[in-house]
């Protein structure tokens, strides 16, 4: 069974999916990693990032594997070296190359074939997954999402006014919303989990909620779910 979560920047996605792939004994599948895996490989290979033929040639010789919640690259665990600084700097150069994300799509689709797991990302459910079992779109209010970043940045000890959080938020908002690839949107079919007002543990239990009902589907246990996205928000 295949569970996404998508969502904007700030939602909580990836903490979320994380918790929800261990309550419910599932894997967890790092997309980014694998992104990340193919964008260290380039940057080894010195290749030209602004050539889209010559990334999207290289990416579709590569051996990317995720086993154990590890990522390789051919027999080399590079887990660790795809966090580097360097790394997140150019990522970019191939999130958006349409053929480069198709190819990693595709990978993904092959390691998820036949196991229950939880992925997250901007299009998942819509691009990536479009035939999984569960699909939640997680979101908050742009105001929300930026006081929380505002309060993690202040947690670490940099402290950023609210309005400068908001701006940067609203400016990747637009940028995602409008890539010629993997923009960010809900999918049709997905449950929009509108979290403002929830604490992270509500969250949880509200999703926690979603993909059991999905499982009974899949189980054959219950009718099958309606085509039309539904929306779930509990306040506190």
């Amino acid at each position: 069974m295949i569970v996404t979560i998508d969502g904007p920047a700030g939602a909580g996605k990836s903490s979320i999916a994380h918790q929800v792939a261990a309550r419910l004994g599932f894997e967890f599948l790092d997309t980014g990693a694998m992104y990340r895996a193919a964008t260290l490989s380039v940057m080894r290979a010195q290749l030209d990032v602004g050539d889209p033929d010559g990334l999207a040639q290289h990416v579709r010789e590569l051996e990317i594997r995720w086993e154990n919640h590890r990522v390789f690259l051919g027999n080399e665990d590079v887990s660790e070296a795809i966090r580097s600084t360097e790394v997140t700097r150019s990522i970019r150069h191939l999130a958006d190359v349409p053929a480069v994300r198709q190819q990693l799509s595709h990978l993904q689709r092959q390691i998820a074939a036949g196991r229950d797991i939880v992925t997250e990302g901007r299009d998942q459910g819509a691009e990536v997954f479009p035939d999984a079992h569960c699909k939640v779109f997680l979101t908050a209010s742009p105001e929300e999402r930026a006081r929380r970043r505002q309060r993690q940045m202040a947690d670490s000890g940099k402290y950023v006014s609210f309005e400068d959080v908001l701006a940067a938020q609203n400016q990747r908002d637009l940028e995602d919303r409008m890539r010629d690839v993997g923009r960010l949107r809900a999918a049709k079919d997905a449950v929009i989990v509108q979290s403002d007002g929830m604490s992270a543990d509500e969250v949880l239990e509200a999703i926690l909620q979603i993909v059991r009902k999905c499982q009974k589907n899949f189980n054959g246990e219950n009718l099958p779910r309606e085509p039309d996205a539904a929306m779930i928000n509990l306040p506190r």
